[in-house]
């Protein structure tokens, strides 16, 4: 064998491994997204699942709020449909109605001394407050994710792989247009 044959053979080698490690680094991400979304599936599960005690703690101080009961589970409905279905779209959107919702139902209880002075609410509050923190840092490390993935596979020479291997881009989880927006305090507190 010659030397230009053992390099020829170097270089495919080489250029094989190079291949296989892009393709590894390209699953890494991927199941990087994978993973980041179902930290934010056990958070909300966490959420759903305290939710309805906290309204039934609500229900029982606030006669005439119910229909901000109401809103509460029903947003709070949609995000379970929308995490059901792993609809990253419905979820943003649902969870800003769930995040109103929660926020006006903080707000409604300012006016009743007896449900912010219960044990079961405060508790409750925290833990929801909590778990809202703990959403939006997941949310943001999901995105991190997601941009990560997605900019891999549209870089030379990873789109090659990633095109011959049909990788997809992920979607965002974005913020709806409430979530954005400015929070009226004396809106909240009518």
């Amino acid at each position: 064998m010659s030397i230009f044959s053992l390099v020829i053979i170097a270089l495919v080698i080489a250029a094989v491994l190079y291949l296989v490690v892009i393709y590894n680094q390209l699953i890494q991400l991927k199941h990087g997204v994978s993973k980041a979304w179902a930290n934010i599936d056990v958070l909300l599960r966490q959420r759903h699942d305290e939710l309805p005690k906290l309204v039934e703690v609500c229900r029982q101080y606030m006669n005439y709020e119910q229909e901000t009961l109401k809103r509460v589970m029903e947003a709070r409905a949609q995000v379970a449909g929308a995490q059901a279905g792993a609809d990253v779209e419905a979820l943003g959107q649902a969870e800003g109605s769930l995040r109103l919702g929660l926020g006006n139902l903080f707000a409604v209880a300012e006016n009743y001394p007896d449900l912010k002075a219960d044990q079961n609410f405060q508790y409750l509050q925290q833990r929801i407050s909590g778990l809202e923190n703990s959403i939006a840092d997941r949310r943001e490390f999901y995105n991190e994710s997601v941009n990560n993935n997605n900019v891999r596979i549209e870089q030379f020479p990873d789109v090659m792989i990633a095109s011959a291997f049909n990788f997809k881009p992920s979607k965002l989880l974005e913020f709806s247009e409430e979530e954005v927006r400015d929070v009226s305090l004396k809106e909240l507190f009518r």
